[in-house]
């Protein structure tokens, strides 16, 4: 069953394809587009790990990039001559009265476009090239899995807001919680590793960032809300702040309330606090040279991170594994040093020349720790192409 993951970025498309088929998941390609709609783009593109120069490919839009890989993939052997696609996954984040996993139809689109505005750099360009796929590829099963479907296993207590009861019931507002996919492989490989581990804490760190507590391989909690603009403060993207802060920068400004929102979800985070682009790499080297405004950056960041870790130790009685994973979790050994600071009294501590070597997937704890800690590349291309699998099975297609 050959399943091809597509990941969408607002000027970005990303792939890669897998072979779904008795219990194995074999990755036989990947590639993408950057720049879309802009000078500049090229398409990268690897074949069993085979590597092939980038080459320019300057796309309008998504749907030209999407045409383009698809050429490439046939083009290379990878499709064609009778080796069609069986589904086309997407890592979508979010749509209004949807199951975890569905087919995209109409009503599906019509539940991702009711969020766009509380998801405005993810939905609408899913949205948008889905529809591409559909015109590019009629006979071929699309198949959305968002991203809150893994928390669906979190009490209600812990999405509740405080909020008027019908706020909740008419207009979905509640923690939804993001990186599903991600925390899914993260209490999946921590299970392949290590055998049965009931608590685990998964730290997804990166260009957005969320924690998520994990008992017998099920989400209990997690640091993201109603948007993915929520819970730990983001790359560029503001992360927690009271409501009514919004109110008073909309009068003492004169600027819109649209316009406020889009300033926090594309402009605010890391990047304002640190005057950086909000790359760590950039803030940790910023840092470094005595910038005290990306200095403060990290201690923010690893102090949220604190903040829920903490927590969430609490929600589990502790944990089996605390595991770093995204951009920041895997390449930071800065900010692991600084959340993993001081926790010798819960039983996790970190060995600070394996921090400082972590290459991979490894462990980082200390001989004397109680708690293993794990950094972890993710995975969630595959999460998303194993979802396709269960359900195509499920439904016959």
């Amino acid at each position: 069953m050959k399943i091809l993951v597509a990941n969408i970025g607002s000027t970005s498309f990303k792939f890669r394809l897998f072979d779904v088929a008795d219990g194995s998941q074999r990755e036989q390609a990947r590639g993408g587009v950057d720049r879309i709609g802009g000078a500049g783009g090229t398409l990268a593109f690897s074949l069993g790990g085979d590597e092939r120069a980038p080459r320019p490919c300057a796309c309008a839009d998504h749907a030209e990039a999407i045409s383009a890989c698809l050429e490439a993939l046939e083009a290379a052997g990878a499709l064609g001559e009778g080796q069609t696609l069986d589904a086309v996954a997407f890592k979508a984040v979010m749509a209004r009265g949807c199951e975890p996993v569905a087919l995209v139809n109409e009503d599906v689109l019509a539940g991702m476009e009711y969020y766009s505005p509380v998801a405005p750099a993810h939905n609408p360009a899913y949205v948008a090239a889905m529809r591409s796929f559909r015109r590019a590829l009629p006979d071929t099963p699309l198949v959305a899995a968002f991203e809150p479907g893994f928390h669906r296993t979190v009490p209600e207590r812990r999405w509740r807001y405080a909020v008027p009861h019908e706020w909740a019931e008419k207009f979905g507002v509640r923690r939804h919680g993001f990186h599903g996919a991600s925390h899914r492989y993260v209490a999946q490989r921590t299970a392949e590793l290590m055998g049965p581990a009931s608590r685990i804490i998964s730290c997804h760190l990166g260009g957005s960032s969320s924690l998520c507590a994990i008992r017998d391989a099920a989400s209990v909690a997690t640091s993201m809300g109603f948007s993915p603009q929520s819970g730990l403060p983001h790359g560029s993207r503001v992360g927690e702040l009271d409501p009514f802060a919004v109110g008073l920068v909309v009068r003492e400004t004169g600027k819109g309330l649209e316009q406020i929102l889009a300033e926090l979800g594309a402009h605010a985070g890391l990047a304002a606090m640190s005057g950086t682009g909000g790359d760590m790499r950039d803030i940790e080297s910023a840092a470094e040279a005595g910038d005290e405004r990306a200095a403060l950056a990290v201690e923010v960041l690893a102090t949220a991170v604190r903040d829920y870790l903490g927590a969430y130790l609490v929600e589990l009685g502790g944990a089996e594994a605390v595991v770093f994973t995204g951009g920041i979790g895997q390449h930071s050994p800065l900010i692991r040093g600084r959340v993993c600071r001081g926790l010798d009294f819960a039983g996790i501590r970190l060995d600070g020349d394996k921090n400082a070597a972590a290459e991979g997937e490894c462990r980082i704890d200390a001989d004397e720790s109680n708690t293993a800690i794990w950094v972890m590349p993710t995975n969630e291309e595959l999460i998303g192409a194993r979802q396709a699998a269960e359900l195509l099975q499920t439904t016959g297609r």
